[in-house]
């Protein structure tokens, strides 16, 4: 039905329809399955997410690296306080989106959207804009899937790999996906939320994938926080008129080609960033006993 974002906002606007619906019918057709297939498909991966956004939040996990064990319960506790900057709202977003971090590394099950070290993304957006909205799971379900349908652009066209693009495919990716469906479940138009993937995108280009250790903890789990908030700031500016002026489908492929140029150094090998620093490879070595 479509390729690109072009086509998919063509479409929505042809048929006066959401993203999400046009989303379905694609997959309708690609799969052979009914939309009340698709949704509960989608119910399932929404419960494994709702769960791994919360898990942590009162409880620190043991990770692998040790490096992130407890950072969401501090950022959730500290959002009830009333001393934080950027409110309690955007507290609970990095919250959840570290305590899915916090999951994955300590081997627990999480949702990959698109992959498991960008896991926070995509959860903490949803829920908590359904949850500031007062919209139910049907709605979120919804979200999740205008998420997959912008996500599936963006792996035609790029990656979301973090080892062939950079963090930027990952988080970014995420961030997009999320930022799209931020605004369709606040009513905003399709154009708008190809303008807030497009937006989110553009913020985080050239963003490298630097893991201490080799390990998704650091400085994963904090990416995946900051991308949770590009993403309503993101969703935000779309919201009010602000347009991209670089269309969505041009951004993805600036950043397939960003990533392209990124040495292999700075994707994913833990050899170059912040993972060639001297206190990250102390870290390393405590971790591996070398």
């Amino acid at each position: 039905m479509y390729g690109n974002g072009k086509e998919l906002l063509e479409l929505a606007a042809a048929r006066n329809s959401r993203l999400s619906d046009i989303i379905i019918e694609n997959e309708m057709e690609n799969s052979g399955k009914s939309e009340q297939e698709i949704l509960e498909a989608m119910g399932k991966r929404f419960l494994v997410m709702k769960e791994s956004a919360q898990r942590a939040l009162k409880e620190p996990l043991e990770t692998v690296g040790g490096m992130i064990s407890g950072d969401s319960g501090r950022i959730n506790a500290f959002s009830g306080t009333g001393k934080t900057l950027s409110g309690e709202f955007m507290g609970k977003v990095m919250a959840r989106a570290l305590s899915s971090c916090e999951v994955n590394a300590s081997m627990g099950r999480i949702c990959a959207a698109p992959t498991a070290g960008s896991c926070g993304i995509v959860p903490a957006v949803v829920i908590s804009v359904c949850e500031k909205l007062g919209l139910g799971e049907e709605s979120a379900v919804r979200g999740l899937i205008t998420c997959s349908g912008i996500g599936a652009i963006i792996v035609k066209h790029a990656t979301v790999a973090g080892a062939e693009g950079g963090c930027q495919a990952e988080c970014g990716a995420a961030a997009a996906m999320s930022a799209a469906a931020a605004v369709e479940l606040a009513g905003g138009t399709p154009e708008m939320s190809l303008n807030a993937a497009a937006i989110a995108f553009k913020n985080i280009l050239g963003l490298i994938c630097d893991p201490v250790a080799g390990l998704v903890e650091v400085p994963c789990a904090k990416r995946n926080a900051s991308q949770a908030v590009n993403a309503i700031t993101s969703a935000d500016l779309a919201l009010s008129g602000i347009k991209s002026n670089i269309p969505f489908d041009e951004v993805v492929e600036a950043m397939y080609k960003v990533g392209k140029m990124l040495p292999y150094q700075l994707r994913e090998t833990a050899m170059g960033g912040i993972a060639a620093t001297e206190t990250a490879k102390g870290i390393a070595a405590r971790i591996f006993g070398k």
